[in-house]
């Protein structure tokens, strides 16, 4: 028995004072309606009708059933009417994941922007460097450089990131020429330990050959923003995204190395569990992102 078809089947009756009125305001059969009803009076194990040949009448069950029929049966309608809402207007909390150094330096004033042209919508965002389970762990949303993972998500690019390999200039001055990748092995590299290039790096050159040098890491950290930092310093290379390295690279502080060999770029993604009625909320983000982060002027070098 299906419990709130037969709620509305008994409000009906009692409302239009017949099965077959009922019946017919319902679009089914009379014999259907009165099924509902006495499905709904065996489940309850009390009279709710009284049924005569000329009318219906509530017993005292009836009666105090039907008042608490009709107020569950409009709040059913009214949570609804509000879900078919959100699903059309954005409101309700966006639960975002996304690694430290870009969630700072650019999902951040993203979301303000977006907090002041959606007020109906709050963000509660986490941000760290290892892979979220999206599912496992409630959230709506993760924005993700790099391969997505998990197969069964959805993941729409909103952007793209160049690895850039470079080092301080005081550094390349002390240390050996840098010529090709395989000179690589003779310097000071840095490791970021969530990346696929954790443990191998590789560069394209002009002529489209690929090269993925030995390199024998000394130091690693899971954080991008420490390794920019240390190249910074003069400690060795490091191959990290333009929106970590793009400021100090523009300012001097690092210097691109081999120029003749390209590093890949990589996807930034909007990356969620399904398409399948999908909340304006996240929806929304995501068109908002793509626009807003297209050409990808403000970290590109």
């Amino acid at each position: 028995m299906d419990r709130f078809q037969s709620f509305g089947a008994f409000a009906r009756v009692v409302e239009l004072g017949s099965f077959a009125a009922a019946a017919d305001r319902l679009a089914v059969s009379t014999s259907a309606v009165s099924r509902q009803v006495a499905e709904l009076e065996a489940h309850l194990e009390v009279r709710l009708l009284n049924r005569t040949t000329r009318r219906l009448s509530l017993t005292e069950s009836g009666q105090a059933f039907y008042e608490r029929c009709v107020q569950l049966l409009a709040d059913l309608e009214e949570t609804e009417a509000a879900v078919r809402s959100e699903a059309v207007v954005p409101k309700g909390t966006l639960r975002i994941t996304c690694g430290v150094t870009f969630g700072e330096r650019h999902l951040a004033p993203a979301v303000a922007e977006f907090a002041r042209r959606q007020p109906q919508v709050a963000f509660d965002i986490d941000l760290s460097d290892r892979a979220v389970d999206l599912v496992e762990e409630g959230f709506d949303l993760a924005i993700r450089i790099g391969p997505v993972g998990q197969q069964a998500l959805v993941a729409r690019r909103v952007a793209e990131t160049q690895l850039v390999c470079c080092a301080a200039p005081a550094y390349l001055d002390s240390r050996p020429p840098l010529l090709t990748p395989d000179d690589l092995q003779h310097h000071e590299c840095f490791a970021y330990t969530y990346a696929a290039t954790a443990s191998a790096w590789t560069f394209e050159a002009r002529d489209g050959t690929r090269h993925t040098p030995r390199i024998a890491f000394r130091h690693r950290a899971n954080n991008g923003s420490m390794l920019a930092a240390m190249a910074v310093a003069g400690v060795g290379i490091s191959l990290e995204p333009d929106f970590i390295v793009a400021a100090d690279v523009r300012a001097g502080r690092l210097v691109r190395v081999l120029p003749d060999y390209q590093p890949p770029r990589s996807p930034i993604s909007a990356v969620y569990p399904s398409r399948r009625h999908l909340s304006a909320k996240v929806r929304t983000f995501v068109d908002f992102l793509a626009a807003r982060y297209a050409g990808a002027t403000e970290w590109s070098l």
